[in-house]
């Protein structure tokens, strides 16, 4: 199969016959194979019965109902697992992603051998102040913290090798990260392309304010556990040893100062219990640096990596 399109929705019953009758278009035009991956992320309007009428019309659209919201992350990674051709793309179900986009998308996947590519919507519809100006904030924040030099992370309309999202998991609010998480999973060719962004036709948007704070908690998070997630220790051991090794010169100057001068108050003094809490959260730290070891250790996929090629080993 030459393409799968992975669209997740959420109350979209309007636009699913528009978009499948666009994408079909497209695909009879560059005589594609493909398939519509429809994954319903807990809708509670007629989506559900709509992907079923079209699924009966065109059996190019697949479809996947979750039985309540979990959230586009996990309506991505089911449709990941699920996808069969070469190249995946995925797709908002609003109309504002152009399937028109889908040919140019593949063939810098095929032809030009990226592993990822991601659309940058460089002129947007959106209200100004709402999306635009806190989208370029976090925009630069991520192409800073990642070092992937991209203008619009969060744009659903992406294309990737079948490799690529077979590799990673999505989950949470990643979805914002795929390029970080293929960039960590070893695919380093990633690019990006200027797309069309219409203005939505159907329904309101589903996100709010949130997101910006989940956001950047999820960078935070996958940052963390992309570096020291098979390591914990090399963490929390060095910022545990640093507090105890200050604690621990805190009393050593503070006992040497009593010997020097016994009228001194040892354990009355500020310095005295500030130097005890260092040694205690260095000591906590440092157990916590243990515990994740263990767990890190005893972890079922602890050994998966990502092997790009074998020769000579069945």
């Amino acid at each position: 199969m030459d393409v799968s399109i992975v669209v997740p929705l959420l109350n979209e019953e309007e636009s699913l016959p528009e978009l499948c009758a666009w994408i079909d278009r497209v695909a009879k035009a560059e005589n594609l194979s493909y398939e519509v991956i429809l994954v319903d992320d807990g809708s509670t309007d007629n989506s559900w019965e709509v992907i079923e009428s079209l699924r009966a019309d065109n059996c190019s659209i697949k479809g996947i109902r979750f039985q309540r919201n979990y959230g586009k992350s996990a309506a991505l990674n089911e449709g990941f697992k699920a996808a069969l051709g070469d190249v995946v793309i995925t797709m908002d179900a609003d109309l504002q992603d152009s399937p028109d986009e889908i040919p140019e998308l593949r063939r810098l996947i095929v032809e030009d051998g990226y592993d990822m590519i991601s659309g940058w919507k460089k002129v947007r519809y959106d209200n100004t102040l709402t999306k635009n100006i806190p989208s370029k904030f976090f925009n630069w924040s991520t192409r800073r913290i990642s070092k992937i030099e991209l203008h619009d992370f969060n744009c659903g309309l992406k294309s990737y090798k079948r490799k690529v999202v077979k590799s990673i998991e999505v989950y949470g609010e990643m979805h914002r990260y795929i390029p970080v998480l293929a960039k960590w999973a070893g695919f380093r060719k990633i690019g990006e392309k200027v797309v069309e962004h219409r203005k939505r036709k159907y329904g309101t948007t589903k996100f709010g304010w949130e997101r910006f704070v989940n956001g950047f908690l999820d960078l935070t998070s996958i940052m963390f556990v992309s570096k020291y997630g098979k390591r914990p220790m090399h963490f929390f051991g060095l910022i545990g040893t640093i507090s105890f090794l200050i604690g621990l010169a805190m009393i050593m100057v503070l006992v040497i100062g009593k010997f020097v001068d016994p009228a001194k108050a040892l354990t009355n003094r500020p310095p005295f219990y500030i130097s005890l809490t260092a040694m205690v959260i260095g000591t906590q730290l440092f157990m916590a640096g243990f515990l994740g070891e263990l767990i890190a250790r005893n972890a079922p996929h602890r050994n998966n990596y990502l092997i790009e090629q074998k020769i000579g080993i069945e």
